[in-house]
């Protein structure tokens, strides 16, 4: 398999979308096995100036949908960040996994050169379609997913490297 625009976004996000949609079941029979309130793991953080954990889930969605409606020359679904429960984050990962896998290959293929524009903290960025997705979505969306994990293990829920990655 060649490493194309569609290979190296669409599949990692649909699979990553998965195991964290997975990694919610297990917060949630966490919680009830502990008689925790759920919202207390959904508002956790691993230090005050971090976002909590549903911030992080919202930011793993955001980071996936907009990077493939841009590449895909689209603009990005503008979503509202007001999941409150476990069933709502289900609900929102499940529909960026929708929403990703809607593109074809041809939709993404060859956006390596497209011009990406975005708007950071007031400032305009126009970068290759190439550079936007290895070196601000990627890098993004795994330490927003991998933050959203490591603030429920902190948290004891007993999720392990293979709940991360994956299963085959």
């Amino acid at each position: 398999m060649n490493a194309s625009m569609y290979t190296m976004s669409v599949p990692v996000f649909a699979r990553m979308l998965g195991n964290l949609s997975a990694i919610l079941d297990k917060l949630a029979a966490h919680a009830e096995a502990k008689k925790i309130d759920p919202a207390v793991l959904l508002n956790s953080r691993l230090y005050p100036d971090m976002f909590p954990f549903t911030r992080q889930v919202q930011l793993v969605s955001d980071f996936a949908k907009g990077c493939v409606a841009r590449l895909a020359g689209q603009e990005p679904p503008k979503w509202e960040d007001n999941e409150s429960t476990v069933a709502e984050l289900k609900a929102r990962v499940a529909k960026t996994i929708d929403f990703v896998q809607g593109f074809k290959p041809n939709q993404i293929d060859g956006s390596e050169e497209r011009p990406i524009e975005l708007t950071i903290r007031g400032d305009t960025v126009k970068v290759s379609g190439h550079s936007y997705l290895a070196t601000r979505v990627l890098p993004n969306f795994y330490f927003h997913t991998t933050t959203a994990y490591a603030i429920l293990r902190h948290n004891g829920v007993e999720i392990g490297k293979a709940d991360f990655v994956g299963r085959a």
